[in-house]
């Protein structure tokens, strides 16, 4: 038994690096409005079916012991067949059940819908969202900025996403901001988000899409108002510019080291980007491509 008991006991050890590096992605640790409504409804509904669940596996065990051969005080009744009140507890707890789920999940879908503007004295910023192989792509059409695998945003500020893909599906994902969203070449989807608190935050793909798809992750900065306009500031002093040429050597296939920012941005790039009157990216090759490195590779 201590040998067992020993095992057990490192194998917890050996979880708590794999707890602690989960942190970035728990979603109950919410940072904005939007995740912490949502982390709400998923602990609401876990309390319900507990409610559930707990009295029945106790009912089980109370039920295995009650009726077990050893019992004589156990009343063996072998033409039983049917009782109303035990009918009526059996269906009338489930109904209720999935109507409080049901009633949560209809009211969370309408006040969480992505494309609900939040409610803020502060006006939203605008970030355009491209997804490429395998990279992420931003375009603050306001600012007249551009970023790669980097997205930066003034904290308790609505900011308000268009999203679109370069080639094939993918999702943004920002977990402790909530409302994971598709994006799809020749589309549009609108999500609106907030930050409430300045901190570095935890961005990715979750949606399979080739060699590179682990690298499709990025930090999320929330920062005040001056240090964003700060950032605007250096990204314009960068010199670089996303024109259609440089957003066609981008979307070419490969990932990217490290965070990168354009100090202009090409006037409706982002909707020929969407319309395809910019070449779309290639998407994933069947055999795969030789500039995405594995993982620890040179």
């Amino acid at each position: 038994m201590q040998h067992r008991s020993g095992h057990i006991l490192l194998l917890l050890a050996a979880a708590l690096p794999l707890l602690a590096g989960c942190q970035q992605h728990n979603i109950l640790d919410a940072k904005g409005p939007v995740g912490a409504a949502e982390a709400n409804i998923l602990v609401i509904a876990t309390i319900i079916m507990l409610a559930i669940i707990v009295p029945t596996m106790i009912a089980t065990v109370a039920f295995a012991l009650w009726y077990r051969e050893a019992n004589p005080k156990a009343l063996y009744r072998p033409d039983w067949a049917f009782s109303g009140r035990i009918e009526l507890v059996v269906w009338s707890v489930p109904f209720l059940t999935i109507a409080f789920l049901g009633g949560i999940a209809w009211i969370g879908a309408h006040r969480l819908d992505p494309a609900t503007p939040l409610v803020s004295e502060k006006p939203p910023i605008q970030v355009q969202v491209v997804s490429l192989d395998w990279k992420w792509l931003f375009l603050y059409p306001d600012q007249g900025v551009a970023s790669v695998n980097e997205l930066v945003v003034p904290a308790a500020t609505p900011v308000t996403f268009k999203l679109t893909s370069s080639s094939v599906w993918n999702s943004f994902f920002v977990p402790k901001l909530g409302s994971m969203i598709y994006t799809m070449r020749g589309m549009v989807t609108t999500l609106n988000l907030m930050a409430d608190q300045e901190g570095e935050l935890y961005g990715l793909s979750t949606h399979f899409s080739g060699d590179g798809f682990a690298d499709m992750h990025f930090p999320v900065r929330a920062v005040s108002d001056a240090d964003f306009a700060a950032w605007v500031n250096g990204a314009k002093g960068s010199g670089a510019a996303l024109d259609r040429a440089a957003y066609a050597d981008l979307a070419k296939q490969g990932v990217v080291d490290a965070p990168r920012s354009f100090g202009s941005v090409e006037p409706g790039l982002f909707d020929g980007i969407v319309a395809q009157t910019v070449p779309p990216g290639p998407g994933p090759a069947a055999g795969g491509v030789e500039n995405v490195r594995p993982k620890g590779g040179s």
